[in-house]
């Protein structure tokens, strides 16, 4: 990784929750808010952004843990806006709170694991599974 990636380091991201994001199994809708699934997605997606900047050439990010909590609806219509902030980095390691939240309440908050590698050995261990 490139240096100057230190803990407090930030991203964020917005998104406004659409019924495609819904709570919704096989087709139907169970509640009109932004589903678990859907926070997990943008939880991992703005870990993301933390470490592109910071990538070398040949390097990619790996996702390998996440542990959150969805603490409150997030209504169809609703803004959402996502955190990482970085609480620890080592050269292979990025660990990053993550939180969501809206103008009325906190909708998750955990932890996102990213652990960073060449892309070939990426690219082996998914062939070793084949």
């Amino acid at each position: 990784m490139k240096p100057g990636l230190e803990p407090g380091y930030q991203e964020t991201i917005s998104i406004v929750v659409s019924e495609e994001m819904a709570a919704a199994f096989a087709g139907q809708m169970v509640h009109p808010v932004l589903s678990t699934v859907h926070l997990v997605y943008y939880m991992e997606w703005v870990g993301r952004q933390v470490i592109l900047p910071f990538l070398e050439e040949g390097e990619e990010g790996v996702g390998a843990a996440i542990q959150i909590r969805h603490t409150a609806p997030a209504p169809i219509g609703k803004r959402v806006t996502f955190t990482a902030t970085v609480t620890e980095q080592t050269e292979y390691k990025v660990v990053c709170q993550v939180k969501a939240e809206h103008d009325r309440a906190v909708v998750g908050e955990g932890e996102f694991v990213q652990v960073i590698l060449p892309i070939e050995k990426i690219q082996a261990n998914i062939e070793r599974m084949k």
